[in-house]
């Protein structure tokens, strides 16, 4: 999608169109809903249900025409299931399942009308956005390049409790506006850098380490969940997982789960909440509110076999309800998907070294719309890139060598983009978040 100014535009089809916006993103008052780009009209999408089908039902469209031969299909991109455009239903009461949304987008000013879309400003060519709280993986070519020097744009690199510093931080939220919300580890706080700040906010914790409900002791991972405005911190030395209002003034938490040593935190788009517990090495799924949730990965015991962990730590999940952990001791990245009792090794597993093969205790995961994974190798001071059914790794950013240089990390942990592809790495020992932009 062109960075470049959106003209008005036209779709002639009765449903309600979303030009302009993300892939998936939200496009309606119904939640279920999200944004297609539709396939051989360029600048045009269309908004209906994302969950009206599974990725295997779906079927490729016309080579030649981009036409569905099923009634109420419209062929469209859906590169999360399929990299060739396929034919996605769009029933005749699509305005009635996906009512639109009127709305002014902090990116592009957008408002989303049944049958056009009228644009200002300028469109993100990718972007990292979120629905109601769910990470929306982004569309990143599968030979981006990043620049090799990161620009800090959290903590000035020394460790300390001032605001303009942070001690061994972890994992990291990035929004829409590339503010960035960073689970200050060792300083027992959540704390918010705004876009150009040299200075952050605390926005949760900060009053030293306790159990009290205006205390945070080792936070490890934080999350946005935006339909509450709310943080859910990963309150790791507490053994609880809990939610923090964002409105101004808010002193205290409250308890989401309690007794589990926790790290990694996700969130699904049926606003699942997902917590990995390294004691127990599993991950749990719970509906948010609960406090009584159902092992999706592990929960056999510690050990090497492919339904076990040794150490479950950071995780990512799609659409599909799949689950991809880091297996820290291991050295390995697992996929569970959706019901199985055992995992797939996808990364790693070959041993600790250096090899493109081999991680060195993996942290922080995420992925794109290709489905590639993109890891942080945290003892080999390296961010790599890992495409589906590869057998090993490329090297995105670092790999030379353990350091404070801009091309350096000294234990990176947490990871993010942005809405432009920009890459985040949280340098935990390095006590800094370094940006590295998109080439």
């Amino acid at each position: 999608m062109s960075s470049n100014s959106f003209s008005i535009s036209t779709v002639r089809v009765k449903s309600q169109a979303c030009d302009g916006m993300s892939q998936y993103g939200k496009c309606s008052k119904n939640s279920a809903c999200a944004c297609f780009h539709r396939a051989g009209t360029p600048s045009t999408s269309i908004c209906t249900n994302r969950h009206a089908v599974t990725c295997s039902e779906l079927a490729p469209c016309n080579r030649l025409t981009n036409n569905c031969s099923q009634p109420e299909h419209i062929c469209v991109h859906d590169p999360q299931c399929r990299d060739i455009p396929v034919c996605y239903p769009v029933p005749s009461y699509n305005n009635q399942l996906c009512p639109p949304i009127a709305r002014s987008d902090r990116i592009g000013h957008r408002i989303c009308r049944l049958g056009k879309v009228k644009a200002y400003g300028k469109i993100d060519r990718m972007r990292l956005g979120s629905m109601d709280g769910v990470t929306v993986m982004p569309n990143i070519p599968a030979n981006a390049k990043w620049n090799q020097n990161g620009v800090t744009v959290a903590g000035n690199g020394m460790q300390g409790s001032a605001t303009n510093r942070m001690n061994n931080p972890g994992g990291l939220y990035v929004d829409d506006n590339q503010t960035v919300i960073i689970a200050d580890t060792v300083n027992h706080r959540i704390i918010q850098w705004n876009k150009g700040d040299t200075n952050g906010q605390v926005v949760a914790g900060g009053n030293g380490q306790g159990n009290g409900f205006n205390l945070l002791s080792s936070p490890r991972d934080v999350l946005i969940e935006k339909e509450t405005d709310t943080l859910i911190i990963c309150d790791q030395g507490n053994r609880r997982v809990v939610q923090w209002s964002r409105r101004t003034g808010t002193t205290k938490g409250e308890i989401l789960i309690d007794n589990i040593f926790c790290k990694g935190l996700a969130m699904d788009d049926q606003r699942y909440l997902y917590v990995s517990d390294m004691e127990k090495h599993e991950i749990k799924r719970y509906k948010l509110g609960d406090n009584i949730g159902i092992v999706v990965a592990g929960g056999n015991g510690k050990g090497v076999g492919v339904n076990q962990f040794n150490e479950a730590g950071y995780l990512f999940v799609d659409r599909q309800q799949t689950v991809y952990v880091s297996d820290e001791n291991n050295h390995r990245i697992m996929k569970w998907n959706k019901g199985a009792k055992e995992g797939i090794v996808i990364a790693g597993g070959q041993g600790t070294g250096s090899a493109l093969k081999q991680l060195f205790w993996p942290n922080g995961l995420i992925m794109d719309a290709l489905g590639t994974l993109y890891i942080a190798d945290r003892n080999n001071e390296r961010v790599m890139r890992w495409s589906q059914g590869a057998t090993q790794g490329t090297v995105v950013v670092g790999g030379h060598g353990r350091g404070t240089a801009a091309n350096q990390f000294v234990g990176p942990v947490g990871l993010s983009f942005d809405q432009h592809g920009n890459l985040y790495v949280v340098d935990s020992l390095g006590s800094r978040v370094q940006r590295f932009s998109l080439v």
